[in-house]
């Protein structure tokens, strides 16, 4: 082979190489991102990983529990690469150390919503002194359990006190989360009106959201978003979790009923 075509042969071929070489390196594995998330935002987090593995080829894995079910977890050793927690909770991990330092990020908010049977009147919740008025009529009220470790049960209490009727409220309350059955309570007729977070009823069977709670009484969970400092996928983890408050999804936060913070 001449001198010339022989160069030009092995310039291709180290061509070729270069070229394969940087594909191999571009072509990240499938990784299996392991997600611990709150009720409330877990329903938009799935529509949402939906899109990202099939844009990603990365598969994402949901535990969906109470803040104290997955502080327990965590506590026993467990290393998700994602948590998804009220505001307070993922505080308290980042000051333990447990979360990579500058991961997280603020994903949605959400109310309290009122929900009763489907097919029932629908109460007056314009007011305080309407929702008061519910309060005293019902003869069975749900409401998360306070033990689960979440921020709605206290709010609920605060609001029952400042609304005077902590006492009353306690002898007819049955305290269930609405992820564990507690829509279902009022979609059977068990409970007469339940109050939980809008994002775990709106799609609930069997109820009607009367809708959110008067501005006065009005409280609203933050969520955020961190990488646990062991996660074992961490890079897939933060492209997730960057989809996850992406302001192009804003709508899929808004269908599961949050208002999205829209960061990026």
């Amino acid at each position: 082979m001449p001198v010339r075509h022989a160069a030009r042969h092995r310039s291709a071929l180290l061509s070729c190489a270069a070229i394969a070489l940087v594909a191999s390196v571009g072509r990240s594995p499938a990784a299996d991102i392991r997600v611990f998330s709150s009720g409330a935002p877990a329903e938009a987090e799935k529509v949402i990983a939906e899109t990202f593995a099939r844009q990603s080829g990365h598969h994402v894995l949901f535990t969906v529990a109470p803040p104290g079910a997955i502080q327990a977890k965590l506590a026993a050793g467990e290393k998700p690469d994602i948590l998804v927690l009220p505001s307070q909770g993922i505080d308290a991990l980042d000051k333990a150390g447990a979360l990579r330092v500058g991961s997280r990020l603020d994903l949605a908010r959400v109310g309290i919503g009122v929900i009763v049977r489907q097919g029932a009147p629908l109460p007056d919740i314009s007011t305080a002194e309407a929702v008061r008025k519910l309060l005293l009529d019902a003869r069975a009220i749900a409401y998360p359990d306070p033990a689960s470790g979440g921020q709605l049960a206290p709010a609920l209490a605060r609001m029952f006190r400042e609304l005077g009727v902590e006492d009353a409220v306690k002898t007819k309350a049955i305290l269930r989360n609405a992820i564990d059955g507690g829509a279902d309570l009022v979609a059977s007729g068990e409970a007469a009106v339940g109050f939980f977070n809008t994002s775990e009823i709106v799609t609930a069977p069997g109820i009607t959201l009367v809708g959110p709670l008067p501005p006065g009484l009005q409280s609203y969970i933050t969520f955020t978003g961190a990488i646990h400092a062991g996660s074992t996928s961490p890079e897939p983890a933060v492209a997730f979790l960057r989809m996850l408050s992406d302001p192009g999804v804003r709508k899929r936060w808004s269908d599961a009923g949050l208002e999205p913070a829209g960061g990026s």
